[in-house]
């Protein structure tokens, strides 16, 4: 199996059966953003306990990318400092910037590693940004309290 096929396969897999969807009734912040050029919606509800991410749930409307892209996200920062969820950002944004050109550090992104080859079409970009931008304005506001 070619690599792109399976993180084609990676993508859907968490589009289908995502993590930490649905929102907890519990929350420090709730941010709602959207994809104007497409439509689709994430909420999400950002916790914080003793300077870690205790819970980030979320829910939303859209296509795969953009819902598979918030599942990883969730499960990758559910747990980290705020620090560490902006280094893995740090991490993610510059894949999502390379044009295709880079691979994306597994070590750093585990599945996310898969949008590698949505880097190449800046449609998707924004669609594959949904939640993390929703997620850095959530810690935005969660540290300016």
């Amino acid at each position: 199996m070619q690599l792109d096929n399976l993180y084609q396969e990676v993508i859907l897999d968490h589009y289908k059966h995502p993590e930490h969807k649905g929102l907890s009734p519990q929350k420090d912040v709730q941010v709602h953003h959207v994809n104007l050029s497409c439509g689709d919606e994430i909420t999400l509800n950002l916790t914080l306990h003793g300077g870690r991410i205790a819970d980030l749930s979320w829910e939303g409307i859209g296509c795969a990318i953009s819902m598979a892209s918030v599942s990883m996200m969730a499960g990758l920062l559910n747990g980290k400092t705020l620090d560490e969820a902006a280094l893995i950002m740090d991490s993610f944004l510059s894949l999502m910037q390379s044009k295709g050109t880079q691979k994306g550090d597994e070590g750093v992104l585990e599945d996310a590693v898969a949008f590698a080859g949505v880097s190449k079409y800046p449609a998707r970009i924004k669609c594959a940004l949904l939640g993390w931008m929703a997620f850095k304005d959530a810690a935005m506001q969660v540290q300016g309290r």
